[in-house]
């Protein structure tokens, strides 16, 4: 009986260790917020140390959450040191009776399952701000910033403004201005922690300004944002143009653009590996495609300016005469232009835009 029970702990032994040694996934959180508000656009940062090579995928699933947005579902797992990788996911929760989700994390090759962990939801405290402030415009940011804006007569009554917005770390989609009957989106942009936002409303003619707020997470309080509405027959020259081409978002992506070739060159040069050497030709390629200047054009005379690119799109103006244009975007039947002589900018239907 005393050499079964020893026979008995050996093998447990034995069992114990060899379990212990398949183990080739460990995780852990190493970002997390400790408070979080309604519509935040929030990161939680997950690294995995992974003890073997034999692996060629790891994939994640997200389990068991509630009225919460995955914002990245898919995005890939980065290597940041010999047997670590990290991956940032970015959520949004919808509602104050929530729940994160259980991340399980799976180690692939190809499609045989080598090890699999988990980690358990966080619980975080959450608050629903600005109910009571009617000029809080939904948007939880680390930082907003007024790039442009523009003011014209839209009827007897009323003016329309565009502006546009350059935020991080934010949720610009669920932007709005209450007490505005007639308001929306032109454009929405998203690059890495960047969003630009191209947005439209209707006022009071008689109404000289508009102050929306909105909630920062770099000093925990409401900020300001005033937008002066002067007509443009009222005082052009104070204005600012509302050009796309010198938003902050452009302006990374076109020097992102650059810089990735640069690195890719550089590495070549040092190393001399083949396959760099394509991705130096595929990111030239690109950088040449973010960089080339704009399409010239001409908009007939008569031609409709639209806010948006849809055939039900409020018309921002009719066109006296023919106009110099620049072609910024294509989108269905319909070309984003900007004016050359006139300064303007807005959506014209495509049989209206001449190519020179």
């Amino acid at each position: 009986m005393k050499k079964v029970s020893i026979l008995f702990l050996i093998l447990v032994t034995f069992c114990s260790i060899n379990l212990f040694a398949a183990k080739n996934l460990y995780l852990s959180y190493t970002k997390t917020p400790t408070n979080i508000y309604k519509n935040q656009k929030f990161e939680i940062k997950i690294e995995a140390m992974i003890t073997t090579s034999n692996f060629t995928n790891i994939s994640t699933k997200f389990l068991n959450s509630s009225n919460i947005e995955v914002l990245n579902p898919n995005s890939s797992w980065k290597k940041i040191s010999n047997d670590k990788y990290e991956n940032s996911y970015y959520f949004k929760v919808k509602n104050t009776n929530f729940s994160l989700p259980l991340f399980e994390i799976n180690l692939l090759n190809s499609n045989e399952l080598i090890d699999q962990s988990t980690l358990e939801p966080l619980q975080l405290k959450i608050s629903n701000i600005g109910k009571a402030d009617d000029r809080y415009s939904n948007i939880v940011a680390e930082n907003i910033i007024l790039k442009a804006y523009k003011t014209k007569q839209y009827n007897n009554d009323n003016a329309l403004t565009i502006i546009d917005l350059d935020a991080v770390n934010s949720n610009l989609s669920d932007f709005s201005l209450k007490n505005i009957e007639e308001q929306g989106v032109s454009s929405i942009k998203e690059w890495e922690n960047i969003e630009n936002l191209v947005y439209y409303f209707v006022t009071p003619i008689f109404q000289k300004n508009l102050i929306f707020t909105y909630f920062n997470t770099t000093t925990n309080s409401f900020k300001e944002v005033k937008v002066p509405l002067i007509l443009q027959n009222e005082l052009v020259s104070t204005q600012t143009d509302l050009n796309p081409n010198d938003s902050t978002f452009e302006k990374y992506k076109k020097i992102a653009a650059i810089i990735v070739f640069v690195i890719f060159l550089l590495i070549y040069i040092w190393k001399r590996w083949k396959i760099v050497l394509f991705f130096t030709f595929i990111s030239l390629i690109v950088a040449i495609i973010y960089n080339l200047p704009n399409q010239k054009g001409v908009i007939k005379t008569d031609s409709y300016i639209y806010i948006l690119p849809t055939k039900n799109s409020t018309v921002f103006f009719k066109t006296q005469k023919d106009e110099r244009v620049e072609a910024l975007e294509k989108r269905e039947n319909f070309v984003k232009v900007l004016g050359v002589d006139s300064d303007f900018i807005g959506w014209v239907k495509e049989e209206s835009f001449e190519k020179n």
